[in-house]
């Protein structure tokens, strides 16, 4: 399995607008571009901070999705784009050994 961590700054008043784009997105792109599905942290010390990882089946999968999305992906990708200060992928990495339980957060 193959994981990339994002970094996302919201910008002030915008935690929500990010949320559900950020939400949406990731729906399609579990959807339309083979993606494991992926999570969303939230700071404690900063409200406007998140980290997310995205798990993918493999690397190449990653970095050639983005060509399968409907029309819709790019309404949330600027949605999301206009909700936060800085974008950033911080990592793309393996996963070695994994000994987290299958389950969705809410």
């Amino acid at each position: 399995m193959f994981v990339a961590i994002y970094q996302f700054t919201a910008k002030e008043g915008q935690v929500e607008v990010f949320i559900e784009a950020w939400e949406q997105l990731t729906e399609l792109i579990y959807q339309y571009e083979g993606s494991l599905g992926s999570h969303l942290h939230r700071s404690t010390e900063d409200p406007l901070h998140f980290i997310a990882y995205a798990q993918w089946p493999d690397q190449q999968t990653w970095e050639t999705s983005g060509g399968n999305m409907p029309e819709t992906a790019n309404k949330w990708r600027e949605q999301m784009r206009n909700a936060c200060v800085e974008i950033k992928t911080l990592h793309a990495i393996e996963s070695v050994k994994n000994l987290t339980r299958d389950q969705r957060f809410k």
